[in-house]
């Protein structure tokens, strides 16, 4: 495990074989994949990075997903070097940094799996109803109501009641993000344009019972990635590799072995 520093957010290191980068989303860092690291660092080298300006840092002089990823793909070819391939991994809002990290360097990339991408092509869109009502919540002092607002919004009804501690905690660790992310920048991906220069397998992964509009966001990667695999994890909604981890690491172990066997490669469209 690496030490943070002013420039270089803590990120877990751990494992052997083809690295695999795991990216959280929104009011998480690197212990967000507790459940992921150990059980994929048995045939993988797994990086599991905060990014730039959540915790422990919590510093960056402007939280923006493309900055995110400009500075994550700096780690990345710090620890395995500039010509290093890798799997990652990108999870709701991290679904967007890794979008973005795969424009810059797409063919560095072994394969690209997006959980839930929180992905919106609208450059005028506001933001989300429930980050603006939580941000003003916490704005009030009313930091628990906030965090439950958003993690409720998110995942489903009920979802913040019977989190467990250590979420808990890593949530209120990182509730400073959320106001800077209600305000940041709105990336649009040029998804024909990555289309064709990213040369490796794809896979979306779904919960069950997460919100229509992650699945809508799949419909829509999916007539830019035609040829990308689809998993839809049991009994899960948003937060699906902490509600059904077994389910999840099965699912993505069995792609990333397929990738590294050569035998989930398919062609994607010039």
């Amino acid at each position: 495990m690496l030490e943070p520093t002013a420039s270089s957010p803590l990120y877990l290191d751990q494992g052997s074989g083809s690295p695999v980068v795991l990216v959280h989303g929104s009011l998480c860092d690197y212990r967000y994949w507790r459940w992921q690291s150990s059980d994929l660092a048995r045939v993988h080298r797994i990086i599991a990075p905060s990014l730039a300006g959540y915790w422990p840092t919590l510093e960056l002089s402007k939280f923006d997903a493309r900055l995110q990823a400009q500075l994550l793909l700096q780690q990345l070819d710090s620890a395995l070097g500039t010509d290093s391939q890798f799997h990652i991994v990108g999870h709701s809002r991290g679904a967007v940094v890794t979008l973005l990290l795969a424009e810059l360097a797409p063919k560095r990339l072994l394969s690209l799996t997006l959980a839930d991408p929180g992905l919106v092509q609208s450059e005028d869109a506001p933001a989300a109803s429930y980050l603006r009502d939580a941000c003003n919540l916490i704005e009030q002092g009313q930091i628990d109501a906030g965090l439950a607002l958003f993690v409720d919004a998110v995942n489903g009804d009920g979802t913040w009641r019977q989190m467990v501690r250590w979420f808990r905690e890593m949530v209120h660790d990182n509730a400073p993000t959320l106001l800077p992310q209600s305000t940041e920048q709105r990336y649009l991906v040029n998804l024909p344009m990555l289309a064709k220069t990213l040369r490796c397998p794809v896979l979306f992964m779904g919960g069950q019972h997460s919100p229509p509009r992650y699945a809508e966001c799949i419909q829509q990667l999916l007539q830019s990635f035609p040829h990308a695999y689809e998993v839809t994890i049991a009994h899960a909604a948003h937060g699906m590799n902490l509600a059904n981890p077994k389910a999840f690491n099965h699912s993505l172990l069995r792609f990333l072995q397929a990738v590294d066997n050569q035998t989930a490669r398919t062609a994607i469209t010039e």
